[in-house]
């Protein structure tokens, strides 16, 4: 199945991106869309969470796999403070919380060493 998607961006420019699908799911149309709306809703979710958390899309980091590397730390950490709930502040505040206060940084590392 090909996947035409059209989107207009802050400044009114359009963009076209094709993408290709394989599915054993039968061909009803309204039910692949919603499918695949809601991947790429959670897609940008994710990204958007990144960018504000972490001002991703400003990366500099480029040789080698240090960019992926890089980029899969950020989704741990992400994961990490959206799992805290003992500070209810936004997920950057959380992230510049734990930069300035060891009991902060300590609660989130005990997070994820799972105790």
């Amino acid at each position: 199945m090909r996947v035409c998607r059209v989107s207009t961006d802050g400044h009114g420019k359009k963009t076209k991106e094709v993408r290709d699908f394989l599915s054993s799911l039968p061909p009803q149309v309204e039910r692949l869309a919603a499918c695949i709306r809601g991947h790429w809703g959670i897609e940008n979710r994710l990204h958007w969470s990144l960018d504000v958390t972490f001002n991703e899309d400003h990366s500099r980091i480029r040789q080698g796999h240090a960019a992926e590397n890089a980029a899969l730390l950020r989704r741990l950490a992400l994961s990490i403070l959206k799992q805290d709930s003992r500070y209810s502040d936004s997920l950057r505040c959380k992230r510049l919380r734990a930069g300035w206060e060891t009991s902060a940084l300590e609660h989130l590392l005990a997070i994820f060493a799972g105790n």
